[in-house]
């Protein structure tokens, strides 16, 4: 995504969370004077991939521009607990308004980093490349897709607009494989045609049909070992479906160009932070 639109979606959501949390105003923070000058500090209670850092300034920004941060680690950094992360200074107020919708926003995308992180370092010395998926939480899809690139994996299509996967439902509503991939291809996009198959006869029919891309949709690892056997390195393989930690290593060394991921972003876990007025 070009640096312009992923700053556009930072304030954009910003926006929204300042919204939902502060509705007509911070009832708490008004009983602070008014000139009160503060400062405080962020740190760590957990080992995390540092992730969010623009989402966290862009909070202040946009409730006091006054408000000054200080980054003591940097974007993609791993740090370890009881690290200190930034300093802030400023009017009081807004330092207090702002507190948790950016905590919220770093402690989410740290937290997506930081699992990305662990599925990258399981599959390390080995040539294939980590996705993630749609399954993404409602509104903060491209924040966490910029947060798996962090940790180390890297991005499938951002959404219907700018892919092309046949799933199941499509092959059903089209009549067959090669009926969803030859209407694919009269698009006329120069986007690769990926098609999700079940079973070794359906990657057969996806082959056949010309498919750039082939979805092997909760193979175990014999099937997968066959079905890489088959392709020949006629198509890309992406292994989907069903993947841990604890099984992803085995994947990779079946020989599949891709794995699909998606707890790295549905099932994210945010990491622990706290932020402490001196």
């Amino acid at each position: 995504m070009l640096l312009e639109a992923l700053d556009q979606q930072i304030h954009a959501l910003v926006r929204r969370c300042l919204d939902e949390d502060l509705g007509g105003g911070d009832l708490t923070a008004a009983l602070v004077p008014e000139d009160a000058l503060a400062r405080a500090r962020v740190i760590a209670r957990e080992p995390a991939v540092l992730c969010g850092l623009a989402w966290f300034n862009a909070v202040f920004a946009e409730l006091d521009p006054r408000i000054r941060i200080d980054w003591h680690q940097q974007e993609g950094d791993r740090v370890a607990a009881d690290t200190l992360l930034c300093t802030l200074s400023g009017p009081a107020r807004p330092l207090l308004s702002g507190e948790r919708s950016a905590l919220n926003l770093l402690q989410t995308l740290s937290g997506t980093a930081t699992l990305a992180r662990r599925y990258a370092d399981a599959v390390a010395g080995l040539p294939v490349r980590l996705l993630d998926t749609r399954k993404t939480l409602p509104g903060l899809r491209h924040a966490q897709k910029h947060a798996v690139r962090m940790g180390g994996c890297h991005n499938h299509r951002m959404g219907l607009y700018d892919g092309i996967l046949i799933k199941e439902n499509h092959i059903a509503a089209c009549g067959s494989i090669a009926a969803a991939v030859a209407a694919a291809r009269q698009l006329g996009t120069d986007l690769p045609v990926e098609v999700e198959v079940e079973n070794l006869a359906e990657l057969d029919a996806a082959l056949e049909a010309g498919a750039d891309i082939l979805l092997l949709d909760n193979f175990d690892l014999e099937t997968l070992r066959e079905a890489v056997a088959r392709n020949r390195g006629h198509a890309r393989l992406e292994a989907s479906g069903g993947v841990t930690l604890e099984t992803v290593r085995a994947i990779a060394e079946t020989g599949v160009d891709f794995i699909s991921v998606g707890s790295l972003t549905k099932d994210v876990k945010a990491i622990d932070l706290s932020m402490r007025f001196d």
